[in-house]
C-alpha cells in the first residue's frame, strides 16, 4: 500500500506543481530561447508519458529509500538528485544538439528539477508516512 500511495501523491503533487512553473515561465523562459522550436500544439501522449513515468522514478529511488530508513531528509536528499540527474541528462542532451539552447536554459532547469524533485519526494514521503502511521 505503500508504494501506491506513496506513487499517487508523487503523481499528482509533481503534476500540480509543475504546471504552476510551466504556466509561469512558458513565455518567460522558454518560449523566448526556443521559439519556433516549440511544439504548437503540445504533443499530448508523450507528455502524460512522462507525467506517469517518472513519479515512478521518484518512488524507487528516492521516496521508498527514505521510507525505509524513515528519513524525511533522505527524501529530500534523493529526490533532488534525482531531479538533478534526470533533468541534467535532459538539459545537456538538448544544450550539446540543439542550436538555440542555452546555458541559462540548461541551469535553470536543472535547478527546476532538482527543486521539484526535491518537494515531491518529501512531500509524498510525509503523506506516506502518515497515511501509514
Amino acid at each position: 500500500m505503500a508504494y501506491i500511495s506513496s506513487y499517487i501523491t508523487a503523481l499528482l503533487l509533481f503534476f500540480f506543481v509543475d504546471m504552476v512553473w510551466l504556466s509561469t515561465m512558458v513565455s518567460r523562459l522558454y518560449k523566448p530561447t526556443l521559439g519556433d522550436m516549440m511544439a504548437d500544439p503540445m504533443h499530448i501522449i508523450p507528455a502524460v508519458a512522462f507525467y506517469l513515468l517518472y513519479p515512478v522514478g521518484l518512488v524507487i529511488f528516492a521516496i521508498n529509500p527514505a521510507l525505509k530508513n524513515g528519513s524525511i531528509s533522505t527524501a529530500l536528499i534523493l529526490g533532488a538528485m534525482f531531479g538533478l540527474f534526470t533533468y541534467g541528462t535532459y538539459n545537456l542532451t538538448n544544450q550539446a544538439t540543439l542550436r538555440n539552447w542555452s546555458t541559462g536554459l540548461t541551469l535553470t532547469d536543472m535547478g527546476w528539477g532538482c527543486v521539484l524533485g526535491a518537494i515531491t519526494a518529501a512531500s509524498a514521503f510525509w503523506v506516506t508516512s502518515k497515511l501509514a502511521s
